[in-house]
This record gives structure tokens, C-alpha cells and sequence, in this order.
């Protein structure tokens, strides 16, 4: 059985073909070629706009035409992760699909249910001709996950929808009302460096072997920062004669880091110490997480000495820094139990020859925490010599418990369900937050089917809540009320 022969079919049908066609953030080429393609084959009203996004649209079936109009939105893009060692070029090469009993799984990879299974919903609703619905569109925005420039470039007057149903959210029976804000940090660090000293050796230390995952959706399950304990690894030894020759760490800002290698020098007669010191700490780290990181490691293997190390002042000075940045969850929120209200994700680390470089992205649902956390940020970097960039800032989107939208979503998930859903905020940013500041008047609600670990080599979806899922969104736009008179 492959994942073609799951019900519903058409939803996933479509998802095959996105498995198909390559789309890693920043690289949408091939997928908006191919939505374009399959809007034109099916004869649906297409265009793409100034940005990249895809906006699609559909009259109302016979006897829906007085419902309010209802754009479904999602995005196209997918966040490219691999298992070490896996070989897999995001650019050119299908995701291979496996199903584990109620799952479906990539192989070694990320999955790209995020946000594939949307889009996937968008195409069967489009090109069915018996689902129930009034006027559509559809926006597939471009870039969603590592800067949401698609929906930044959206143009106010693109869309004429009154409601927006985002299908980007990952707990089958939640309806989502309020997200998160957040803003990219870059901390560039200048540091200078010297002849390697003649007496010297020189190791590469890798670490691995950890879950990774969704930094918002994510961050408050304990699962641990690779960079974070790069350093710790690496503080622990910093007063032997260590020098840094380069560190890599991370690859995407919305990710909790998995991977990161440390190449050092040091002295060759503290070889035996400082070796032995850091599986010291490797065994400490491994009692300290093992509950949740069960599969981290930490090895070495020596390698050429570089002509170049990095002076002892700015080696301390990059390791203080590390060790000193904030990371993870910083305030739980005091209005809805359970909710991360602000958080930050160390998430990219590396050295480019003249700077070390830090990558974070910072979320709150309260816009001042995120400001506050933004400055911590720009004084650490002041302190270390440095400066702190701060980019790509989008807001929060505040709930709305009186919405139409809302009422409408709960008394059709009951009626199809027998029970009542959850009405919910998420810590991960939707889209929501920046369409509703060009669509102010406009009433939205994100929902989805079941994802764990997306953002990650683990990611899978639920079959069954995906049957849930799609068979809720074509009861829910049949569903949608008259426009007001």
C-alpha cells in the first residue's frame, strides 16, 4: 500500500504529487510551476502575484451563492531536514513516503505535511465537483517558513474573501484563534585570528543524535539545543589552551538544531585531559536528557591542524557568549494554561573567517516580551564587541471569541463529531497574524490534521485525523453562513 491508496484519495492523491515535486523554503520554483500547471488542466481561475504567491478561485456551487466568500489558505514550501548521513538533495529529489501502521512517515527526511496536507486540501476542494461551497479562493503563499514572505508581500486588495481558513495547523480537533509573533535575530561577532602554535593538534567534535522539531510547537518539551551543548562541551575545556578553528551548528531558524560540529585546537600534550574531559561531560549531558534525548552523542576524531586558529580572547569571548544566551522557553503564559507565551530558538551558529555568527528567531504572544527579549540580544551582542540585526518582525494574531467564523467552525464540528472541538491559541507562528493586518475586517480560523515533529526527520501525520480533517473542511464550507443583508 502506498500513501495513493489512502482515504480520502483526492486529498491524498494530491499530497503524493507535492511529494513529487521538490519545494524547500526559498526555492518554491518547481511547486508554483506545478500548482500553476494543475490549476490550468482542471480549468480553475489562477494567477500568481508579485511575491510568488498562487491565489486561485472558484465560483459558489448552484444554491451557494448567496454564502460568504471563503479563502482557504496554506503554504506551499516545506522545511528541508535530513537524518545524518541520509543523502538527499532537497532541490532535486521526490520524498520517499513510508505508512506505519496509522502513520505516514518520510524516509530519513522531513515529511513536508507541513504545509503539503493543506495544500493538498485546497487542490481536492478545488477541483471536486460535488463538494458544497460558496464563493472561493484560494491563497498558497510562498515561503511561509523562514521569513513568511509570501504573506508579507500579499498585496491588501489580492483577496475578497470574509472568512480565511488557514489549514496549517497540526492537532486534529483544536481550532486555532491566536498565535504567536516573532523576529529574526542575527548576532555577528568579529573575532580575530593567529598561526596556529606549531606544538598543537587538532580535533573535530560532532554532536548528534537529538529529536530536533518545531521551535514553536516544540520548544517546551525539553528537547535540547545542540548549540547550547556544543558549548557547554567546549567551556568545559576552555582553559586548557583550546582554540576555535570553526563551529557549524543548526541549519533553519524555526528548527531546534540537531547537528553541530566543532573543530578545535589545542596543545598536544593536553590531548589525553582534554579528551577525557569531554566525555566527562558527554556522560553528564547523556543522564541529564537521556529521558528525552535518548539518542544523543558526542564524538572526535583528530584531523589537520589549520594554519589559522582563532586568538585565546575571542575563543572565550565566543564560548562566554554561548553560554550566556538566553534559549528556550522564557515565560510560560499566565492567560491560558499550558501556552508558551515567549521563547527563543538558538538555532544557527557558525563561523564565516571573520565573524561568529548567531541566528535565533524570538516568539511571544505578547509584543513588549518580544521587544525585551529582542534587547537581551542586542546588549549581549554590544558586550561582546558585536552587533545584533533584527529582521523580519510579524505580529501576533489576538483571539477573537465572538467571531461569526468561530461559531459557525464549533457548531459543525459538534454536529459531525458528537463533541464539542478545542478553541485554542499556538505558540508557532501562523500566517494569521500578518494577513489579518492587511485584512482587518477579515474573520479567520486555522485548523488541521494530526503532525508530531514536523521540522524534523521524525515528522509524520495521522492517517485517520486526516480523514477527520478534510471531511470537517467540506462540511464546514457547506456550512458557512449567508452574508449579511
Amino acid at each position: 500500500m502506498t500513501i495513493k491508496d489512502l482515504e480520502p484519495k483526492a486529498l491524498w492523491s494530491n499530497f503524493y504529487s507535492l511529494t513529487r515535486c521538490p519545494r524547500p523554503s526559498k526555492h518554491e520554483e518547481a511547486v508554483r510551476d506545478f500548482l500553476v500547471k494543475w490549476a490550468k488542466t482542471k480549468k480553475i481561475a489562477c494567477r500568481v502575484d508579485k511575491v510568488g504567491n498562487v491565489i486561485m478561485s472558484k465560483p459558489a456551487t448552484k444554491g451557494m451563492e448567496k454564502r460568504c466568500p471563503v479563502v482557504l489558505q496554506a503554504h506551499m514550501d516545506m522545511v528541508p531536514q535530513a537524518r545524518a548521513g541520509k543523502v538527499h538533495d532537497f532541490l532535486k529529489d521526490p520524498i520517499q513516503t513510508k505508512i506505519v501502521e496509522d502513520w505516514v512517515y518520510a524516509c530519513d527526511t522531513t515529511l513536508g505535511a507541513d504545509d503539503g496536507l493543506g495544500v493538498a486540501a485546497i487542490m481536492a476542494v478545488f477541483e471536486s465537483k460535488t463538494i458544497k461551497h460558496g464563493p472561493l479562493e484560494a491563497l498558497i503563499t510562498t515561503d511561509e517558513e523562514t521569513g513568511m514572505t509570501g504573506a508579507f508581500g500579499l498585496k491588501a486588495k489580492e483577496l475578497k474573501g470574509e472568512f480565511l481558513l488557514n489549514l496549517d495547523s497540526e492537532t486534529e480537533g483544536e481550532l486555532y484563534v491566536g498565535c504567536a509573533g516573532g523576529v529574526d535575530a542575527t548576532l555577528n561577532i568579529p573575532y580575530k585570528t593567529e598561526k596556529a602554535p606549531k606544538d598543537y593538534c587538532a580535533y573535530k567534535v560532532t554532536f548528534g543524535g537529538l529529536k530536533g522539531g518545531h521551535s514553536g510547537m516544540e520548544i517546551n518539551t525539553g528537547r535540547a539545543n545542540v548549540n547550547k551543548l556544543m558549548f557547554r562541551h567546549l567551556r568545559w575545556v576552555a582553559e586548557c589552551g583550546l582554540r576555535i578553528v570553526s563551529i557549524s551548528g543548526g541549519n533553519m531558524r524555526n528548527a531546534i538544531p540537531r547537528d553541530a560540529e566543532a573543530v578545535i585546537a589545542f596543545p598536544k600534550k593536553n590531548t589525553e585531559c582534554i579528551l577525557a574531559e569531554l566525555d566527562k561531560v558527554a556522560g553528564w549531558v547523556k543522564k541529564e536528557i537521556g529521558a528525552v534525548e535518548p539518542d544523543f552523542f558526542m564524538k572526535y576524531e583528530k584531523v589537520r591542524l589549520s594554519q589559522n586558529v582563532i586568538c585565546d580572547a575571542d575563543t572565550q569571548k565566543i564560548i562566554n557568549l554561548m553560554m550566556v544566551a538566553p534559549n528556550g522557553v522564557i515565560r510560560m503564559s499566565k492567560d491560558m494554561e499550558g501556552l508558551v507565551e515567549t521563547s527563543l530558538n538558538l538555532a544557527i551558529v557558525k563561523t564565516t573567517g571573520k565573524n561568529f555568527t548567531v541566528q535565533a528567531l524570538l516568539r511571544s504572544s505578547v509584543d513588549t516580551a518580544k521587544d525585551a527579549l529582542a534587547e537581551r540580544l542586542v546588549c549581549l551582542a554590544e558586550l561582546s564587541g558585536g552587533t545584533c540585526k533584527l529582521s523580519g518582525a510579524y505580529p501576533g494574531w489576538k483571539p477573537n471569541m465572538k467571531s461569526p467564523l468561530l461559531k459557525s467552525m464549533k457548531q459543525t464540528y459538534k454536529k459531525l463529531y458528537k463533541k464539542e472541538p478545542a478553541v485554542v491559541a499556538i505558540h508557532a507562528g501562523l500566517e494569521c497574524g500578518l494577513l489579518g493586518g492587511k485584512y482587518p475586517d477579515m474573520d479567520m480560523i486555522s485548523f488541521g490534521p494530526t503532525l508530531q515533529s514536523p521540522h524534523s526527520p521524525d515528522e509524520r501525520a495521522n492517517i485517520p485525523s486526516c480523514k477527520k480533517f478534510f471531511d470537517y473542511l467540506v462540511a464546514a464550507l457547506e456550512a458557512i453562513p449567508e452574508k449579511k443583508k
